[in-house]
């Protein structure tokens, strides 16, 4: 049942808010969906009211029945000119000015003066039967054909289809009397229109003809290309031509040039030459030559085998071939110099080329210049002719193709469908009737839903607490029933320790323990956003859970205005906190000891006069310090934070403070302000605890961190102890089984 007596030692080593124990708020879980279930009893009394008014509105409606004829009009209307027509008139607006065209006044007029159309009961009383009818028919174009819809709905079925006929035999009867008259018309305008075209075409080809005589270079343009295209072409190939001869012969003088003047070059092109690799010229001499050289050569390395160097013979011979290799060195410079004049020689001939065609080139392209200018201008009256030829042409097409006597008289008109009476009401529609009916209602129902939970500012759920405060959920303590004395509520933990409301309380000490570093939690002040939320019975039944945890626990009774724990552990109240902070009473006389072990009361005393500023004394500060050093924990009942000042007070000089909420009661926006007050003062809230919750409201007790789901039990059984405070006697009852005893005071 209660925590080991060195329990506070362990909680050193936690630094910050932990989990309590049964409590995990999905926060996944959607809010919207909690006040749509608090709310379910308006969203179906809306919904009912809707579907009530939907079914009044179906048996007090007339129902409606519909005809409708199905046309498919082809566009054949004789054309002037071929192709002209698309040019002014889409399909699509052809067939939209159709529709159109059912409506107009002077269809829906013929319609009426058919036999019997203006005495059928449709129209009985009206003044204005061509109006309503214009009003009443609905006429439209198919979303994926070209067919043409003619519809009207109307309370006699069999009147609705004769109707429908009627005017779609109207638009039949004006369509051909309008083609009939449309085609003489168009003949007409044809006959003249040729007239017209005939002379323009006279006039543009006499031009042609005259320019064409007058300029003599327009004789060379061919049908296949002009002649002096193709000259233009052959030029300019040649040009091209001789300018890449002419940069081989530039580069080859160039190499030769190179060849002769630099001493290495001319020396790689004298070896080439001896190799066989000969470049250039050659002379016939030359062979010669470079026959002796070897042979000589040959000659002197046989002798000097046989003869020392100073032999005159080995002179002789060296002698013969110096003069050999000379007259070869010459040879060569000759044959390299005769290559260089004959490269050069080339260039200039390539040059006096190159100029002459381009001379050539440069005096076609003007010739081909001017006639340019004369053929755009012939081709620009060839092609005015030739349009006005195909005009004539186009214009004698269309006369022909037009008969009056046959072509005026055939309507492109399809009845697809005739319009017949309908079996069954079009509307209302009973089913769309009553399911937009429930459709309403349910959205009406969920904006009243959302609408009263917006104005409703009372705490409802956990959520609420988290998503306004944004603090953690100490504990959650069930609703006690309104005719126990509150004695009785304030000590349940020791009178009724297996059930729900006392396993909450402990779950409340144990968040405490482990909510915060041993040795910040001594002084803790407990209070509440407005009166009648709970806290004096926290206060109470926490301080005995504690006390019986081991702990050495002292209660002090903050609210001067309204006392209570005097009363819950009926103990007298002359001897109190004010009476020490006045220097009537010493502190040890005015400490009560209740039957509970390890748990003393400190209650207020004689109401003082100014109860904040005793509270903000530095003498009640001095005295909770003494407190704290005797104590392991320091539990002061507050009065309410919004009221008065007092709550502020205590929770600047204390360490710790818990916010106390009344399910059902509380106002979030009170709430919020209270935790702000605190804050404001410097205060440390821990955390939240939400009193008096309904035991049947799951939007509170659904969650789940370490299974403790109170609604269903916790598994101590339903054994109490009592104690009879009423005769003064006692009666206690022993431990139940599996309930571990209290631990014994340090």
């Amino acid at each position: 049942m209660g925590e080991p007596a060195n329990a506070g030692s362990a909680i050193g080593r936690f630094e910050g808010p932990l989990p309590v124990q049964g409590i995990s708020a999905d926060h996944g879980r959607p809010s919207l969906l909690h006040t749509l279930w608090r709310r379910r009893v308006i969203i179906a009394a809306a919904m009912v009211i809707s579907l009530a008014l939907g079914w009044l509105q179906l048996n007090n409606t007339t129902p409606l029945y519909t005809s409708t004829s199905r046309l498919y009009v082809e566009r054949s209307t004789p054309k002037i000119i071929p192709g002209t027509e698309e040019l002014t008139f889409g399909p699509w607006n052809y067939l939209n000015t159709q529709c159109a065209l059912f409506k107009s006044t002077p269809i829906a007029a013929s319609a009426l003066d058919r036999p019997g159309i203006r005495d059928l009961r449709t129209f009985a009383g009206m003044t204005n039967p061509v109006g309503y009818l214009k009003a009443i028919l609905r006429v439209g174009l198919g979303k994926d054909d070209d067919i043409i819809s003619v519809s009207l709905e109307s309370p006699y079925p069999e009147e609705a289809a004769q109707i429908v006929n009627a005017v779609v035999d109207a638009y039949v009867t004006y369509q051909g009397a309008s083609r009939r008259s449309t085609a003489a018309e168009v003949l007409r305008i044809l006959q003249r229109e040729k007239a017209r075209r005939e002379t323009e075409l006279a006039a543009a080809l006499k031009a042609m003809t005259d320019y064409q005589k007058s300029n003599d270079l327009l004789a060379f343009q061919g049908s296949d290309g002009s002649f002096m295209s193709k000259r233009m072409e052959s030029y300019s190939s040649a040009l091209i031509a001789v300018q890449n001869e002419l940069l081989d012969a530039l580069a080859d003088v160039q190499a030769t040039r190179e060849t002769v003047e630099d001493p290495t070059r001319f020396r790689r092109f004298v070896e080439l030459r001896r190799l066989g690799g000969r470049e250039g010229l050659a002379a016939p001499e030359e062979g010669v030559l470079r026959a002796d050289v070897a042979r000589l050569e040959l000659q002197l390395r046989e002798m000097k085998l046989e003869c020392t160097d100073t032999h005159p013979g080995v002179a002789a011979l060296e002698k013969k071939l110096a003069e050999q290799r000379q007259r070869l060195a010459d040879l060569e410079k000759r044959l390299a110099e005769a290559q260089l004049l004959a490269a050069s020689r080339r260039l200039e001939a390539l040059k006096e080329k190159e100029a002459q065609i381009r001379k050539s080139f440069e005096s076609q392209r003007q010739e081909m210049v001017d006639l340019n200018a004369q053929v755009a201008q012939f081709t620009r009256l060839r092609s005015e002719w030739e349009q006005a030829k195909r005009a004539c042409e186009a214009i004698d097409d269309r006369i022909r193709q037009i008969n009056v006597n046959e072509d005026t008289g055939l309507l492109n008109i399809t009845i697809l469908e005739v319009a017949t009476p309908a079996g069954a009401p079009s509307s209302p529609n009973r089913q769309r009737t009553m399911a937009m009916a429930l459709l309403v209602g349910l959205m009406v129902g969920i904006g009243l839903a959302v609408a009263l939970d917006w104005m409703d500012q009372r705490i409802h759920s956990a959520d609420d607490v988290t998503n306004t405060l944004g603090l953690p959920i100490l504990g959650m303590i069930p609703q006690m029933s309104a005719k126990q004395e509150l004695s009785d509520r304030g000590q349940v933990v020791e009178l009724e320790p297996t059930s729900h409301a006392a396993e909450t309380y402990r779950t409340i000490r144990t968040a405490i323990y482990f909510g915060v570093p041993n040795g910040q939690a001594r002084k803790i002040v407990v209070t509440s956003p407005e009166p009648g939320d709970g806290k004096t019975t926290l206060v109470s039944n926490l301080g005995i859970a504690m006390a019986q945890a081991g702990q050495r626990t002292l209660i002090i009774d903050g609210d001067f205005r309204k006392p209570m724990q005097h009363r819950i552990f009926k103990v007298e109240r002359e001897r109190g906190i004010s009476s020490v902070l006045v220097g009537r009473e010493p502190l040890d006389a005015a400490i009560h000891h209740t039957e509970v072990k390890c748990l003393d009361i400190l209650p207020t005393g004689p109401t003082p006069p100014n109860p904040s500023e005793m509270l903000n004394s530095p003498a009640f500060a001095d005295v909770l310090d003494q407190l704290s050093t005797q104590y392991d924990h320091i539990l002061i009942d507050s009065p309410p934070v919004m009221p008065v000042t007092d709550a502020r007070i205590l929770g600047a000089i204390c360490d710790q403070t818990i916010l106390t909420v009344r399910a059902e009661k509380s106002h979030r926006k009170f709430a919020e302000r209270a935790c702000q007050g605190l804050n404001d003062v410097g205060a440390h809230i821990l955390g939240v605890v939400i009193n008096a919750v309904p035991r049947k409201e799951d939007r509170y007790y659904h969650y789940s961190g370490y299974g403790y789901y109170y609604k269903h039990g916790y598994g101590y059984g339903h054994e109490r102890r009592r104690r009879k405070t009423a005769r003064g006697d006692k009666e206690h009852v022993g431990n139940p089984e599996g309930q571990l005893p209290t631990v014994s005071q340090r």
